[in-house]
């Protein structure tokens, strides 16, 4: 069968003009991040507005140990940027710009993700400011190492180019919203790099604004995020898709302390399905430290009820 090129020179139009109108909602929004001449040294890096009154989201490793920043957007644009708050743990931070902006970067679903889907990223790498560069969603569910040393979990894994410099900016769809925030490569790998998943952020920047840092509940497992077959899913009474596997759990902790075990599935937290590690994050708020909170958990015998006192994480 011969190729018809009449078609495929549509569907790549098709595909730039995807990525070009995806560019252009979001591109607008992508500021440049770097140090404030008479402030602390922080590092250099990429971010992204989210509302008109300034807040823009970055990586913890780009605001490093600095409280100001300098804040530049596409338009020439200039103004001093405040560190709101920063979480370690996901390498994510908030800071609050001077001034007013009318482009903003919608936050999207990154539950709703698939392997395969179009991603865009878009930042200064290398000190080649606002720089644009495609690939596909190539995993989902990864877990890396944070500065703090503690994992993060549902990392979003991306052959879309990242160089030092695109550190904080967005990780984009084909519909123009950010799903994740591009925090890291693999040294001397190729078509590797990562982001933090956007309902992660999410969760980090809602933290932030109301409390100005992140609180948790500390049960000691590292997870991802598993497909969760329909007959189990029945058993567990719950319509999810997908669940929590633990790839951990650390002796001594809460979960250990109530018998969970490297391979049990979490299915459900006092009733609510947990469709993913971002659930987990989530639902493990400051409301549930030191409060008996019950897991359902599918082992090797079906689905128990399992009941952990989660702990304060220092």
């Amino acid at each position: 069968m011969g190729i018809d090129c009449a078609t495929d020179g549509g569907l790549l139009d098709a595909y730039s003009s995807t990525v070009a109108d995806a560019v252009d909602r979001v591109g607008p929004a992508v500021c440049r991040i770097g140090p404030h001449a008479e402030g602390k040294a922080g590092g250099q890096g990429s971010g992204f507005v989210i509302s008109p009154d300034g807040l823009v989201v970055t990586n913890f490793h780009v605001v490093g140990e600095a409280r100001t920043l300098r804040v530049a957007m596409p338009d020439g644009t200039s103004v001093e940027g405040r560190v709101l708050g920063s979480d370690a743990d996901t390498d994510i931070a908030l800071v609050r710009a001077d001034g007013h902006f009318p482009d903003i970067a919608p936050l999207g679903d990154s539950k709703r993700l698939r392997r395969g889907q179009i991603a865009i990223a878009i930042g200064n790498p290398l000190g080649f400011e606002w720089t644009v560069t495609a690939g596909v969603v190539s995993a989902l569910g990864r877990s890396m190492r944070a500065v703090s040393g503690r994992l993060i979990d549902d990392v979003i894994q991306t052959d879309a180019a990242l160089n030092p410099g695109n550190s904080g900016g967005p990780l984009v769809s084909s519909a123009g919203e950010v799903i994740g925030v591009n925090t890291a490569t693999i040294r001397g790998a190729q078509g590797i790099a990562f982001a933090v998943a956007s309902n992660t952020a999410n969760f980090v920047i809602a933290e932030i604004i109301r409390f100005g840092r992140v609180r948790r509940a500390f049960i000691g497992v590292s997870a991802d995020t598993v497909a969760l077959p329909r007959r189990t899913a029945l058993a567990a009474q719950v319509t999810s898709r997908t669940a929590v596997r633990l790839r951990s759990v650390e002796t001594g902790g809460p979960a250990a302390k109530a018998g969970l075990k490297e391979g049990d599935i979490i299915v459900a937290i006092d009733g609510h399905a947990v469709g993913g590690v971002d659930d987990l994050v989530r639902t493990l708020d400051a409301e549930k430290i030191g409060k008996e909170t019950t897991f359902a958990v599918v082992g090797r015998t079906g689905v128990v009820q399992v009941v952990v006192t989660p702990a304060a994480r220092s």
